[in-house]
């Protein structure tokens, strides 16, 4: 199971997930695309340090673990379950990151800059989110000098993080949006309100399973608090376009969503090969019927998990070895018909 999807008992429906992200760098040292392999190792040593030495009970909360020490497949895993970047395993022998036992919290080093510190929530919980990321920011400054410009803020490798350094997103369930053809004019609106769109592994990813991640565009001239503001108030408008959507389709065609979604949830128990992007759909549209009362029987947390432990780096893993494209889709079928049992 994903660790972190564990959680509060508040509703979940189209809200996956929060993330608060926050980006910082180490005063005196190159950014991380540039820097030595020394000074790459100086840095993992102070940030780990910082949280290990530095904080008597961060340091019980948290394992340290160095990139190139941890196998491709295992890193991909990671990524898989969104622990840590795509950024962070490109360059393994300068990168390294501290995660929390529950995995809700990870502090990655030497990413696209020498500290990215971030927090994953099941359900809308950006402001407890933000706090927990606050503090955590707060132990490791005590420890380190951070690059911090009077008029611009704190220092990043990339123009649009400078500022706060915060990115805050949340990851919706959006099919009913997508299936009545209104997702593009809901995505236009949100790009011009200064917010972006990505898919369900960040930026030029594909958004499976109708996974859509909304965050911040930018974050200079604006608290972190205004950004949190303004991405829940757009959020909140989004999830009220979805159910509005999904009682439209009820009323109109009742029982053609309700035989896509028996369908969907019979091929998912019943399938003995199925690829990754074919389960990613047929479990959005279980999902969808879950958050409906659709279906009563099968827990949201359990699709939720599905939709990260189906991924091809995760199968392989459940597996215990290494597997082919037909030999992964036979695993992914044989997985999701042990979890829907």
């Amino acid at each position: 199971m994903v660790k972190w999807l564990k959680g509060n008992n508040k509703p979940k429906d189209i809200v996956v997930s929060t993330r608060i992200r926050l980006a910082r760098n180490i005063e005196d040292f190159l950014f991380p695309e540039i820097m030595t392999i020394e000074s790459a190792n100086e840095v993992i040593n102070r940030v780990r340090d910082s949280i290990i030495e530095g904080n008597t009970i961060l340091s019980r909360e948290f394992d340290f673990f160095r990139t190139k020490e941890i196998s491709p497949l295992d890193r991909q895993v990671f990524v898989e379950k969104h622990i840590i970047s795509p950024g962070l395993i490109s360059n393994p022998e300068k990168s390294a990151f501290l995660l929390r036992k529950d995995e809700k919290v990870t502090v990655m080093i030497n990413e696209e800059d020498h500290i990215r510190i971030q927090v994953l929530l099941p359900g809308i919980e950006l402001e407890e989110g933000w706090d927990l990321c606050s503090k955590i920011d707060d132990v490791i400054e005590e420890n380190v000098k951070y690059a911090f410009d009077e008029k611009l803020g704190y220092l990043t490798s990339c123009p649009t993080n400078v500022g706060t350094g915060m990115r805050a997103s949340v990851m919706l369930h959006l099919p009913s949006l997508v299936m009545t053809g209104h997702i593009n004019k809901v995505l236009q609106a949100v790009n011009q309100v200064g917010l972006t769109v990505r898919g369900l592994y960040g930026e030029g990813t594909d958004a499976l399973g109708n996974l859509f991640q909304i965050s911040n565009q930018t974050t200079l001239g604006e608290t972190e608090e205004e950004i949190i503001e303004k991405l829940k108030k757009i959020v909140l408008q989004i999830i009220d376009h979805e159910k509005e959507s999904r009682q439209r389709l009820m009323n109109l065609k009742r029982i053609e969503v309700e035989d896509r979604i028996y369908r969907s949830l019979g091929i998912l128990k019943n399938s003995r090969i199925i690829t990754s992007k074919e389960s990613m759909k047929l479990l959005s549209d279980v999902r969808m019927g879950i958050e409906m009362g659709i279906i009563n029987d099968i827990d949201l947390e359990k699709i939720n998990n599905l939709m990260i432990l189906s991924q091809p780096a995760s199968i392989q893993k459940y597996s215990g070895r290494g597997l082919n494209a037909r030999e992964r889709d036979i695993k992914r079928a044989e997985m999701i018909r042990e979890y829907l049992k």
